[in-house]
């Protein structure tokens, strides 16, 4: 079985302070999470960014800010920036962080219910777009997926030659409004995409680490982080993202799958070389 790589989603756009202390908001901040989970083990960040009032925001330049102190103190790491963003955001707000030529970005293939009259909005003309304007920066899009129906939307649009292979998903597990965290369901969404393709579980909240365990199982990857749990077990709240990756690596040890390094994951993932 190949080496595990493991995502750190550090900080997200809905997750605060309140939640955790240890959420990061400011530039210093992300950085200094990036390197705590970089330290334990994870070879990607996924970066949301903030200002320094918690608030999301997907400004090219905060972006910017956040690459440079991030590679300040890991200069090995993957940094694969969020085109998410945060509910009601436009697409040309959304993708301002790939014109900083990353090695990876998101891409949501399908809209989801949120919760309440949160709506992510991902129509089939938008992800197109997306991944045409990744695809001609040479940016390798980490396909985010919610549901099996999203599932077959990347399928399909790569069929058409909008998305490029080989494809690397990650399968957001436990979402309001997407498919549920149960081993049956990531065994279902396993077995939904082809051969040649890489996935990772992201499980939210309390299907964290069963998933992370389930993937490792599977021959899968895993992302941990802020962003989906700010719990290291139930009740107690993890001191920083690297106690998350840091448990994960513990997992996939007892499990017997080695950790990928940043280059490794890399090579697994087929990314282009960095310039």
């Amino acid at each position: 079985m190949e080496k595990l790589i493991l995502t750190a989603c550090i900080c997200g756009a809905e997750v605060t302070k309140k939640h955790n202390p240890a959420v990061p908001y400011t530039v210093e901040e992300i950085a200094r999470e990036a390197k705590s989970a970089r330290d334990a083990g994870a070879s990607i960040i996924h970066l949301h960014v903030r200002w320094d009032d918690g608030t999301p925001t997907q400004d090219r330049g905060r972006f910017a800010e956040c690459f440079d102190a991030i590679r300040a103190v890991c200069p090995d790491v993957i940094i694969q920036p969020s085109t998410g963003g945060a509910v009601g955001m436009t697409a040309d707000e959304r993708l301002q962080p790939i014109e900083l030529l990353p090695e990876m970005a998101t891409l949501d293939c399908g809209t989801c219910n949120f919760g309440g009259d949160e709506i992510f909005v991902n129509t089939e003309n938008m992800i197109i777009e997306f991944a045409q304007r990744m695809a001609e920066r040479g940016i390798k899009p980490e396909i985010e997926v919610f549901d099996k129906g999203m599932i077959d939307m990347a399928l399909r649009l790569h069929k058409k030659g909008h998305i490029p292979g080989p494809m690397h998903f990650d399968f957001v597990m436990g979402v309001n409004g997407g498919i549920t965290g149960e081993v049956r369901d990531l065994l279902f969404m396993k077995e939904s995409i082809p051969q040649d393709c890489t996935w990772t579980a992201a499980g939210v909240g309390r299907f964290e680490f069963p998933m992370a365990a389930a993937a490792i199982l599977m021959g899968g990857h895993v992302r941990v982080g802020f962003e989906d749990n700010v719990y290291l077990s139930k009740g107690v709240p993890a001191r920083s993202n690297g106690e998350l990756v840091e448990k994960t690596v513990r997992i996939a040890r007892e499990l017997g799958r080695e950790i990928a390094s940043p280059e490794e994951a890399r090579a697994i993932l087929r990314l282009r070389p960095r310039p």
